[in-house]
């Protein structure tokens, strides 16, 4: 059994008393982890709400098994995220980009450090609206591909209107095509748009 700090990117259906957590975690990266009995008073699904950051109790998987998590307990209560449906569509955005993006099971604490303070500014920021462009331009440089300012300027300047929000979010998804190797379509893209416009 072990303990990590981890934020939660999808949890998805397995079985009918299992789910699957991809998260990011401080000791070991990404990690996939089995989950029992979801929607119970212990393991209910609002901990494993996209960004949440959480402590999970780890058993080690048997013969080469998923390991499971046995406990899983929030470490940040956001106080805007949970109630502002633009702060929880770019959560959705996020943790759908960084399932796209964050593949290895290598310890990174900056990187992840940084995320933290991702889901910080989401909650607590005046401008939702900004959080994900933000986070594109950050996650570049620490991901080793940074947007040079000069080559492109338009990427990295604060939008500060619908019309440039959403041309800079195009420009940015088509940069990290270029730059992640097996970049698959934003399946949320359409639906952060649509909040946001």
């Amino acid at each position: 059994m072990y303990t990590t700090t981890a934020i939660v990117l999808q949890l998805r259906a397995h079985s009918d008393r299992a789910r699957i957590l991809h998260a990011y975690t401080r000791a070991g990266g990404r990690g996939a982890y089995i989950v029992y009995g979801i929607g119970s008073h212990k393991k209910g699904t609002g901990v494993y709400t996209p960004l949440s950051l959480v402590e999970l109790s780890v058993r080690e998987g048997k013969n080469g098994s998923m390991p499971v998590v046995e406990q899983a307990t929030l470490i940040y209560t956001p106080t805007h995220i949970t109630t502002d449906i633009r702060r929880q569509t770019v959560a959705m955005f996020l943790s759908e980009l960084l399932s796209h993006t964050l593949y290895q099971p290598m310890q990174d604490e900056p990187l992840f450090d940084y995320l933290m303070t991702v889901v910080e500014d989401l909650d607590r920021c005046d401008d939702p609206e900004n959080v994900h462009l933000r986070t594109m331009q950050g996650l570049a440089e620490r991901l080793g591909f940074a947007i040079n300012e000069e080559e492109h300027p338009w990427l990295t300047h604060q939008p500060v209107n619908r019309t440039q929000r959403q041309e800079q979010l195009r420009q940015l998804c088509s940069y990290y095509a270029d730059h992640v190797d097996g970049w698959q379509e934003m399946k949320s893209l359409d639906i952060l748009t649509e909040v946001f416009d």
